[in-house]
């Protein structure tokens, strides 16, 4: 007979954190593995989520080494004591020759492949850049051995808005198509999968709503990644 109580119970919880506002989403201006920095508001998102965080005991941290992901975590559990740490394979999707440059000039220059990163993901395919599809495998890879080699049952991964949502796109069997379909990933925004003892993984947060949510009268504006 099977142990519902296992299937339903949570054995481990990884809490998945986006980085808080940086000069470049400011500026609408394309980030993917570039470095920009948090701006005064993206540092205050960070301190208002660390408190809420306060009560949280996370036994491990996962960060992105991208800067933008660095100072984020360094003020959600720089105090605590509590392993960090850093990797590449954390970062956000590599976006090839659109790197640093603004959403309007690549919309003006490329409106094909603009529309097709916000609007239809799963046909993105521009030169030198990555896949929705390669992103998420690297995502589920990176997952998959941090918790192979980790007891840990509280884990943090500070990244990315493509990172981290294509893994909540695998956790809810939804297609990469559908990757921007809401809730939109802000900048702090926490997410939670829990893993279960027959091993399913299930979303009970979203973008700091409950799942499942409820979705919005009007589609939002996209996230700048």
């Amino acid at each position: 007979m099977t142990d519902r109580s296992n299937r339903h119970s949570p054995l481990r919880r990884i809490h998945l954190i986006r980085h808080g506002e940086t000069n470049w989403n400011r500026e609408r201006r394309a980030q993917g593995q570039q470095e920009s920095v948090l701006t005064e508001r993206g540092i205050a998102q960070a301190h208002t989520l660390a408190r809420a965080l306060g009560s949280v005991p996370v036994d491990e941290v996962y960060s992105s080494s991208s800067v933008r992901a660095r100072q984020t975590t360094e003020i959600l559990f720089g105090e605590r004591a509590v392993p960090i740490e850093y990797c590449d394979l954390l970062r956000e999707i590599h976006m090839g020759g659109w790197e640093g440059r603004l959403y309007a000039e690549l919309e003006a220059e490329d409106p094909a492949q603009f529309r097709a990163f916000w609007h239809e993901p799963h046909r993105f395919l521009l030169s030198g850049a990555e896949t929705f599809e390669t992103v998420q495998q690297r995502a589920l890879s990176r997952l998959d051995d941090i918790l192979s080699r980790s007891t840990a049952q509280q884990i943090a991964i500070v990244s990315h808005g493509v990172w981290i949502k294509t893994l909540l796109c695998h956790a809810e069997k939804r297609p990469l198509k559908k990757l921007w379909q809401p809730p939109a990933m802000h900048n702090c925004a926490h997410s939670i999968i829990d893993i279960h003892g027959d091993g399913s993984r299930h979303i009970s947060l979203y973008a700091n709503q409950p799942y499942p949510v409820d979705p919005p009268a009007t589609e939002p504006a996209p996230v700048p990644v």
